[in-house]
Order: structure tokens, then C-alpha cells, then sequence
């Protein structure tokens, strides 16, 4: 009898050993998938974007900087400051909708401390007009909307100067402003607007000055309605940005990578067909 019961005790004894060695088995088997499951998934980024063209552009990316590890969280943004403010912070990890001497004046008036990690585009900065045919015909006193931002504001300027319709104080250093015009035969009134507004205003103004980003979003193509135009020349070129911490990180290159890539640029080239031009 005593036999018998030392014989059920270990049979006892080897299953619960055995179940437990299976129980274990199956959690180390459980976190190694998990492990190798995080090891391929990819990493998230969360971009702010204009819609035209830079979301495009990323968007048509996508699927191949997934494959390279990198899936993006597009944001479609319109406020230039609140957008690199939320990069400057890390809610968002990196940011593409605007050019160097932005992120300048952008860093500048509200210390942020954002870098540029690439050159992409550029986007030829046009004027437009539903009053007018040619830049020539703007009657005296013409009321001209222009970007308010102290960079676009600026670069306006710069190109109605550059058309022949101002000048401007060859000896000034640094953003152009309204007190720098040292000729304006037609007494034009410029008028300060926010980006995104420019395209409304072409209602009640005889011409605007608009971000090619904002006339592709209005329906312009700038390469055909705008009465004045940048030269592919133009210093302006679009950058990806982010916090400084964060110049070299891996998967930000990656995104550069992409967007500097030829499918990009046959991308650029064929779907804007002029009115954006690869810088790269």
C-alpha cells in the first residue's frame, strides 16, 4: 500500500513538474514573439505638413518609407509658428512646409531650437490677380496683399522690386520691410495677410502675392496665372526641420532619404510640372 501511495505521489509530482516546464515554455515562446513582433514594427513619425505639395509628396512616400521601417503620421498643418512650436516641444517629431529664412526669423523671435535636415523643393513665389492681365496694367494706388510673416513679407518685396515695379534700398541687410522702398511711382498699398488667407483676398485686393503651397490649394497653377513669378533660381528652397536633439536620429534620415530620392523627384516633376521644382 505504502508502495502504491509512493507511486502516485511522484506520477503526481512529474505531471505538475511537467506543467509548469510547459506553462514556462509558453511564456518565454509568448515574449519572444513579442520581442521579434517590436523589433519589426516600424518606427511612427508624426509630421506636420502643409497639404499642397508637401503632404502629397509624403503621402505618395509612404508605403515605401513603411517597408524601411518608418511609418508617418501625417498632420496636415497651416500655422507656421504653432507648427514648429509643437516640433520645438516633441509633439510633433519633425516638420516639412517651410523654407530656411523661416525657420531663421522662426527660431530667432521664439527660441526655438530647430534645425534644417534637408532640402527638398522649391516653390516659385507668384503673384495673381482676377483684376488684371499683366503686373504693368496695376492702376495707381493699387491695393497688393502679401504674406504678414516678416520673411514672405520680405520676399515679396524683393520680387516686385526685382520686376521693376519698386526699389528697394540696395544698402539694407536683412528682411525688407515697407520703410526700405525707396521708389513706388504707383503708390502701391501693401497689405500684410496671413499665408493662408491670400487666396480669399484676390476678391477684394488688384493682386496678391501667394505661396505657390496656398495657389495650388486655391486651384492656380502658378506656372500659367501668375502675372509675376520666382526664378527656378530662387533661394527659397523647402527643408525638412526638426529639434536639434534629434538632427541625426536614423529614422528622420530616412524620411530625407525619400523625399530627396528620384521617385520623389519624378513625382515633383510630373505632377506639378514646374509650378514646384526638386532642389536636390
Amino acid at each position: 500500500m505504502k508502495k502504491l501511495n509512493f507511486l502516485l505521489v511522484s506520477a503526481f509530482l512529474l505531471v505538475f513538474l511537467y506543467a509548469c516546464s510547459s506553462s514556462d515554455n509558453n511564456n518565454n515562446s509568448s515574449n519572444d514573439n513579442s520581442s521579434s513582433g517590436d523589433e519589426n514594427k516600424p518606427v511612427e513619425l508624426k509630421v506636420g505638413a502643409s497639404s499642397v505639395p508637401h503632404a502629397e509628396l509624403l503621402e505618395h512616400l509612404a508605403e515605401d518609407l513603411e517597408k524601411d521601417g518608418v511609418k508617418l503620421n501625417i498632420e496636415i498643418v497651416n500655422d507656421g509658428v504653432q507648427t514648429n512650436r509643437a516640433t520645438n516641444d516633441g509633439d510633433l517629431d519633425l516638420n516639412f512646409f517651410q523654407h530656411t529664412p523661416y525657420l531663421e526669423q522662426s527660431n530667432k523671435e521664439s527660441g526655438f531650437e530647430l534645425v534644417n535636415v534637408g532640402g527638398v523643393h522649391i516653390e516659385p513665389f507668384g503673384v495673381y490677380s482676377k483684376k488684371i492681365k499683366d503686373i504693368n496694367d496695376l492702376p495707381n494706388g493699387a491695393k497688393v496683399a502679401i504674406p504678414k510673416d516678416v520673411t514672405n513679407f520680405s520676399r515679396a518685396l524683393l520680387l516686385f522690386a526685382s520686376n521693376g515695379i519698386i526699389e528697394l534700398d540696395s544698402s539694407k541687410d536683412g528682411d525688407y520691410t515697407l520703410k526700405d522702398i525707396t521708389k513706388n511711382e504707383k503708390n502701391i498699398e501693401f497689405i500684410g495677410v496671413d499665408g493662408p488667407l491670400l487666396n480669399r483676398s484676390l476678391d477684394d485686393v488688384d493682386a496678391a502675392a501667394i505661396n505657390t503651397n496656398y495657389a495650388l490649394e486655391g486651384g492656380l497653377n502658378p506656372t500659367e496665372d501668375a502675372l509675376i513669378i520666382e526664378g527656378k533660381d530662387s533661394p527659397y528652397v523647402n527643408i525638412v526641420v526638426t529639434h536639434k536633439d534629434r538632427a541625426n536620429d536614423e529614422n528622420i534620415k530616412k524620411v530625407v532619404k525619400w523625399l530627396t530620392s528620384d521617385k520623389a523627384k519624378e513625382f515633383i516633376e510630373s505632377k506639378y510640372e514646374g509650378a514646384v521644382v526638386p532642389a536636390f
